[in-house]
């Protein structure tokens, strides 16, 4: 099964077992400004910084659900008209995983669906370097989706690749890691030990060809009910 329609079966099932697909509810989805989803930190290197991605958060119920994307606007509507929406763009994606963690996290599924802010990134790509070495002792590590804390802590202590979308990225190199485009990445996961992957492949529908049976362990809020439902391993300490 495809892995959207497979989350649309879960939200469908949800909106049955209890009563949302009944009501009418709305979603709503708006894209948050820079300093709304991750505050004032110190760097300011990171995508949704720089201006190319925005964070779409929806709320159910007063429940945050959050999505990155590189195609935002707003939306309002009800569950019913999300759960059958054409997933045919980042925009509708984008929208649609927003929502299913918003109502994933009022129902108590899921947490950490709110991205973490300020002075936490930096905290974040700390403890995922010491959940590396815990958990894989000293992997080669092929980072889909350049996270810049994430590169630059990573790269101090394992071998490191990186693949990024940003025509801006691809081509530079940052913290002593060559940045390379996405037709790489399918070498890359077959160099390394594990590969760790942003999210935000399930926005812009390029999950799929990454599962390619190497560990692999998913970053930040995008993929919360999503890991969640498809039983991927997911990290983000610092969500809220």
């Amino acid at each position: 099964m495809d892995l959207f329609e497979e989350l649309r079966s879960k939200l469908f099932t949800i909106m049955d077992e209890d009563g949302f697909g009944t009501e009418t509810i709305n979603v709503k989805v708006k894209a948050l400004r820079p300093e709304e989803a991750i505050g004032n930190p110190e760097d300011r290197d990171y995508p949704i910084i720089k201006g190319r991605e925005r964070m779409m958060e929806a709320d159910f119920k007063g429940s945050r659900g959050q999505a990155f994307t590189d195609m935002y606007g707003t939306f309002s509507g009800t569950l019913a008209a999300v759960g059958a929406m054409k997933l045919e763009n980042n925009y509708r994606r984008a929208i649609f995983l927003a929502t299913l963690n918003a109502v994933t996290r009022h129902l108590g599924i899921v947490r950490n669906t709110v991205h973490c802010k300020d002075d936490q990134p930096p905290k974040c790509a700390r403890e995922l370097a010491a959940y590396m070495r815990e958990n894989f002792a000293r992997p080669k590590v092929a980072l889909v989706g350049l996270q810049p804390r994430m590169a630059e802590t990573l790269g101090r202590e394992f071998e490191l690749r990186v693949t990024d979308m940003d025509p801006g990225n691809v081509g530079t190199t940052r913290f002593g890691t060559f940045i390379q485009g996405p037709e790489h990445t399918a070498d890359n996961i077959a160099w390394c030990d594990v590969a760790l992957v942003t999210g935000t492949t399930l926005t812009n529908d390029s999950l799929r060809g990454l599962l390619m049976g190497k560990p692999t362990v998913f970053y930040g809020v995008t993929i919360a009910a999503p890991a969640h439902f498809l039983n991927l391993t997911r990290f983000c300490p610092y969500g809220t």
